[in-house]
Order: structure tokens, then sequence, then C-alpha cells
């Protein structure tokens, strides 16, 4: 988003960040996961609590950097992974979807990975399979660990 298009703020406890993430994790109990990827950096929080709450041991990352800032830039793929099946039965985490796009770059290197987030925008909500909360666009989401 262009400078100034955030009109809102929204700030997350760590209390409400593990609140949330073990709600998603119920929503997510229904299946057995080979793994889980965790897109990094926001989504490592959220795998920590995931993966105890769904009892998953092995956890990967892919590395993807794309913010300045408040301002989205070109993405860079920072470390990859190539997983059998395109990922099926993989369960690919990040934070939030805010546009699209980083989780967009994941899917077309695992298709087949289930993908969540705890809180999605709408211009990336077509790009998860399972999120929490739904945010608005213009907002700016803090979380703890960036506080």
């Amino acid at each position: 988003m262009a400078e100034g298009a955030y009109h809102q703020e929204l700030h997350i406890s760590w209390e409400e960040f593990h609140r949330d993430t073990r709600e998603l994790g119920a929503k997510l109990k229904d299946r057995e996961w080979k793994g889980m990827l965790a897109i990094t950096r926001g989504g490592l929080g959220p795998a920590t609590v995931l993966s105890r709450e769904l009892d998953i041991s092995h956890v990967d990352t892919v590395c993807i950097a794309s913010y300045d800032g408040q301002d989205q830039g070109e993405l860079q793929l920072l470390k990859s992974i190539s997983l059998e099946d395109g990922g099926d039965g993989w369960l690919v985490v990040d934070d939030l979807v805010d546009t699209g796009k980083t989780i967009r770059l994941v899917r077309e290197m695992l298709p087949q990975a289930h993908v969540t987030t705890i809180y999605a925008k709408p211009a990336g909500l077509d790009m998860v399979d399972t999120w929490l909360k739904k945010v608005d666009q213009d907002c700016w989401v803090f979380f703890p660990w960036e506080e």
C-alpha cells in the first residue's frame, strides 16, 4: 500500500495473540499433518503455538522478505523449500495475509499445501484456506513482538 494508506491501527497483545492462535489451532485439529511450514518472519510466532496445539514436530521455514516499514516492496525469496506432492498434507502458517503476494509465491511452490493465517485482510482472503479474524485493508497490525 502507498504511504498514508493505513487509517487504522490494531495492537495485538501477547495474550490476545496466544488466545487467537490456539483458537485457530482448534479449527485445524481435524486433520493429520505431515509437517508445518512457517513463512518467516511473521509465521514463526504462530508456528510455535500451532506446532504444540496440533502436535506437529516437523517444522520448517520458507523465508521471504517484502516489507520496508509499512511499505510492501518487491518480494525477495531468501530460503525456498521443496516438498513431495506439492506440499499435500503440509500446513503453511503466517501471522497475517495482507495483499496475498507473499502467500501467492508460496502457493506457486507448494500448490497442494493448506495455508492458514490468524488474521486476514480482504485483498488476500482468496489466498488462504483457513483464517481466524478479518481485518480491514487499511488497518496496520502491530504484533506483540513488534512493540
